[in-house]
């Protein structure tokens, strides 16, 4: 066997077990989360108090303006400055929350706007209020719109992890670092880790025309 396959078959498992046990964790709770924050998000700049609605604002402007990779550095490395410590999968949790709910928040808040008026009205006509109406009229059928995109969201995160090598978290990118440190053999491992990423990508992929198939039902 050449010596090259052998070092492929031997990292493997190393390499797939680091991002079963950290990578896909790290990007399925950012995702959570920074759903969840999007969400409030996009409502406070859609419907919330000015003040409220200039912080949203100010928030989003910050997160799309400025690299992930620097976002990382002043939770993990610069907080500590101020005080405040933090480990490093949490400081990268936090991390990628805040960057998914900015991003997020966009889709989600240009999906609600795209439904058209009519539907507002056609609720209220039978008696709905404002919250009702968005509940069992708008979301639903923002759902529809949001949906591509927040998934390409979620498979882009998965690749966004490997970024997390750079404050110490120890997913399927650092794995390969330090096989490299020591094996001497970048290409090899970096190929691997790459092919390893194209796996759990194109599986969500799979996933997700499976979605859109199953909500397109209901359209």
């Amino acid at each position: 066997m050449p010596s090259w396959l052998q070092l492929m078959l031997d990292s493997f498992w190393r390499l797939f077990t680091a991002g079963v046990m950290f990578t896909l964790p790290l990007a399925v709770l950012s995702f959570i989360g920074g759903l969840v924050l999007a969400f409030v998000v996009a409502l406070v700049r859609l419907y919330g108090p000015k003040p409220f609605k200039g912080i949203a604002d100010f928030y989003v402007w910050v997160i799309r303006g400025t690299p992930l990779l620097v976002q990382l550095f002043v939770i993990f490395y610069g907080l500590p400055s101020a005080g405040i410590t933090l480990d490093a999968f949490p400081a990268a949790l936090i991390g990628f929350i805040l960057n998914v709910g900015a991003y997020s928040s966009e889709i989600i808040r240009g999906a609600i706007v795209s439904v058209p008026k009519v539907q507002w009205e056609a609720a209220y006509s039978i008696g709905m209020s404002s919250p009702q109406a968005m509940r069992r009229v708008i979301l639903p059928q923002s759902v529809f719109v949001s949906l591509p995109p927040l998934a390409n969201s979620f498979i882009s995160l998965i690749k966004d992890t490997s970024l997390a090598a750079v404050i110490t978290v120890p997913e399927m990118f650092l794995a390969a670092q330090r096989i490299v440190s020591v094996t001497y053999e970048p290409l090899i491992l970096y190929i691997e880790a790459a092919f390893i990423y194209l796996m759990f990508c194109t599986v969500l992929s799979k996933l997700q025309t499976r979605l859109e198939i199953y909500f397109r039902r209901y359209e």
